[in-house]
């Protein structure tokens, strides 16, 4: 399953998007914050306006009209993200042209758009497997935008799956706790139904959902894609004909990716290999430090044999990535103290960053989660920085000593 190299996708990354640069006659990537463009005259423009807004591509001579409707700065940042999701179908040379990634304001926003497509199609029943991240959960449960969802575990998609079913969510490794889905697997027992796979945790670096057989990778591009804190936006790729239908939602929604913003998003794509190996290995020997710790009574983690009993990190990943979660013996109590004892690591929600974060999700990005399915109490999930192990280790030493005070 596993194509070329870690090497290629390096490269690869470093020029993803960047094609045309040099006929502009630059080498940084062009921004274009421009809200509305010239149109040459009533007709064209008309004619462009229709081609966009009913989520088809800008065709050669087109106007681009109203940035709701299309930016040259964020298609260059999907551009590159197409390349980064399709990876490994064109490392084996087969083809990837019918694939395309639309970008949104927000992961929410991707994800909603998504949701969205499908009810507007008729097809409004969603059969998801927890766990999730917090928000699509609470956004499934209160059907806000017209959804029915089935949660059920991995084993029992097949028989959820009904005539009005319109999609099966998945996330792996999930947040918070890093379970991980034998994606083939759902892929299999959904059918014809499309699967989509949230891949923010693992990132196109360690996972390619799309080489696995699903219809809809999605990422929080805030997170890792973007690796600094400091810009917000979601993605989806899927195949040409799904991505006309949400360009249309994003459109008439207004969900667009600022172009500000997909600049930033878009520079932090060529050190994405380069950060996400780097945490890795410093998530490898946390989890294991974690293990030695009587404070811990567990220690999450897709690297840890016993986190993957079926081997899914080797069958469907490049590696386990750099989240890590622990559950302390203590219960909230210790999670609160061991919090107030850090001063390295930022206690934050949002992750994939370059410095570490560490939150509480029962109480924060799960806490509108039914009680059924929230994290434990004493449940603290760690984004793992480039901060180095033993700086992250005296830290995280003081926070064990704030629970024993």
């Amino acid at each position: 399953m596993k194509p070329a190299s870690i090497e290629d996708f390096e490269t690869m990354a470093v020029h993803a998007g960047r094609s045309g640069l040099t006929q502009l006659g630059v080498h940084a990537l062009p921004i274009d914050l421009s809200t509305t463009s010239p149109l040459a005259d009533i007709i064209e423009g008309g004619n462009s306006y229709e081609t966009l807004a009913s989520g088809h591509s800008l065709g050669e001579g087109d106007s681009s009209v109203y940035r709701r409707l299309w930016n040259p700065t964020v298609a260059r940042f999907e551009s590159a993200i197409t390349e980064l999701e399709t990876w490994a179908f064109r490392a084996r040379g087969a083809e990837a042209d019918d694939i395309e990634t639309i970008a949104f304001a927000s992961g929410m926003a991707a994800i909603s758009a998504l949701l969205l497509s499908r009810v507007g199609l008729g097809l409004n029943h969603v059969v998801a497997v927890r766990p999730l991240y917090g928000g699509t959960d609470h956004l499934l449960a209160s059907g806000l935008l017209g959804t029915q969802v089935d949660f059920v575990q991995a084993s029992g998609v097949a028989s959820a799956i009904g005539k009005n079913t319109g999609l099966v969510i998945i996330e792996s490794p999930a947040n918070p706790s890093l379970d991980l889905v034998d994606i083939r697997q759902i892929v299999a027992a959904a059918g014809t139904v499309p699967v989509m796979v949230d891949n923010t945790f693992a990132t196109p670096v360690l996972q390619q959902p799309l080489d696995l057989g699903v219809t809809f990778s999605v990422h929080s591009a805030t997170k890792y894609l973007g690796g600094h804190g400091d810009a917000m936006g979601g993605t989806i790729t899927t195949t040409s004909e799904n991505a006309a239908h949400l360009r249309q939602v994003r459109a008439i929604t207004g969900g667009l990716l600022d172009p500000l913003t997909a600049y930033l998003l878009h520079r932090g794509i060529p050190t994405l290999s380069m950060r996400v190996r780097a945490q890795e290995q410093t998530a490898i020997a946390l989890a294991n430090w974690f293990q030695g710790r009587p404070e811990v009574e567990r220690t999450f983690y897709p690297g840890l044999p016993e986190c993957d009993p079926t081997g899914l990190v080797a069958s469907q990943m490049y590696g386990s990535g750099a989240m890590v979660s622990i559950d302390l013996a203590g219960g909230f109590d210790a999670a609160e103290a061991f919090c107030k004892g850090l001063n390295l690591i930022t206690h934050a929600v949002s992750l994939g960053g370059v410095d570490s974060l560490i939150q509480h999700p029962a109480a924060l990005t799960h806490r509108l989660v039914p009680s059924d399915a929230k994290p434990s109490q004493g449940l603290l999930r760690v984004s793992v920085g480039l901060e180095s192990f033993a700086d992250l280790v005296l830290d995280l030493e003081s926070g064990f000593g704030r629970i024993k005070e």
